[in-house]
């Protein structure tokens, strides 16, 4: 494994962070990663040098589930070699319907949710506490000032933004500035090989602010792990599964992951990897650890040990500055303006 510092703090981290939120998460009844496996996740991580761990409250069915499955882990290991993340905003419903206090960035929800957090991974503190979205019905002084007192208080150190605007992340800044708060120092955006155009003023915050990005869902849901063929060269949404299905991805999918961008990106990507005796999602792991503009540290929730082997694989992957850059230029069309070059 290697390791770097986390932006501008004094913390390092591994440069793959591993990502809980499928732990505990029920879908169709079904328990995607249950305590066992949960905790074999987590062993399997940190045999491979894996220190930086990332939940949040709502993570988990019921909520919670994922820092409690976390907090249990812990319990059998030294609470100080790892650096873990949480976050807040979204409705928690540990204890029934969410009431009108229940959720956004207001300094009740805020004070409430950091100590179920902090009991539930059994811990007096947290490396990093992520504002989960931006809340627009209350001020970022109230937000901000809060979130200052936490980390004054000794029970979280660094603060960090997950999705929003570049503006908002810049207003953000700003009055901490101004007001002399706690600033965020690490920043959780969508980012991955194929995924372009409504990120790039958003990093541009964080290379001048010298923020950490650490993205999730870096390989793109998985199609950036090859697994998906094109069915109709005609139509970007049509694919064909590892198990052989056809089908088509849903709206969300088609926005964020697949398009002709994505599949030109994921075929350079494909080259790259069989030139590297590499996968191609160690190749797109490795892309974006490399990122020459700010530290980025990708976020893995692998289902398998398997698959996270594979990711950690990552590490020993390097791209020449030509390699890194046919994957910039995979993301542009003729007219693009082009952004991220290393060379």
């Amino acid at each position: 494994m290697e390791y770097a510092r986390l932006g501008s703090t004094g913390t390092t981290v591994s440069q793959l962070c591993f990502g809980t939120w499928r732990f505990g998460r029920e879908t169709g009844g079904v328990v995607e990663t249950d305590r066992e496996r949960a905790h074999e996740l987590l062993d399997a991580a940190w045999d491979r040098g894996i220190n930086f761990i990332d939940t949040a409250n709502v993570y988990g069915t019921p909520h919670g589930t994922s820092e409690e499955y976390v907090g249990e882990w812990l319990n059998d290991y030294d609470r100080e070699d790892f650096v873990i993340a949480s976050k807040v905003y979204f409705p928690f419903d540990g204890w029934g319907e969410p009431g009108p206090n229940d959720s956004g960035l207001g300094r009740k929800h805020i004070r409430a949710q950091i100590e179920g957090t902090l009991d539930r991974l059994g811990t007096d503190y947290l490396d990093l506490y992520y504002i989960h979205r931006w809340d627009e019905g209350t001020p970022i002084e109230e937000t901000l000032a809060t979130l200052t007192d936490l980390v004054r208080e000794g029970k979280v150190h660094y603060l960090g933004a997950s999705t929003m605007a570049a503006w908002q992340l810049t207003k953000a800044l700003w009055t901490s500035d101004v007001e002399d708060y706690e600033h965020f120092e690490v920043t959780q955006p969508l980012f991955h090989a194929g995924y372009r155009d409504d990120v790039k003023d958003y990093l541009d915050v964080c290379t001048d602010q010298n923020l950490a990005v650490c993205p999730y869902s870096p390989l793109a849901g998985g199609f950036l792990t090859g697994k998906y063929e094109r069915v109709d060269e005609d139509d970007p949404t049509t694919f064909e599964g590892p198990d052989g299905a056809r089908g088509s991805f849903d709206d969300r999918f088609e926005d964020f992951y697949l398009s002709e961008r994505g599949w030109r990106v994921l075929d350079e990507i494909r080259a790259i990897a069989e030139e590297l005796d590499a996968t191609p999602a160690q190749v797109a792991l490795r892309w974006l650890i490399e990122q020459p503009d700010f530290a980025c540290v990708p976020i893995v929730g692998a289902r398998t040990v398997e698959q996270l082997e594979e990711n950690v694989g990552a590490i020993d992957v390097l791209l020449s500055d030509d390699q890194f850059d046919r994957i910039v230029d995979a993301r542009y069309d003729e007219a693009g303006e082009r952004w991220g070059h290393r060379s």
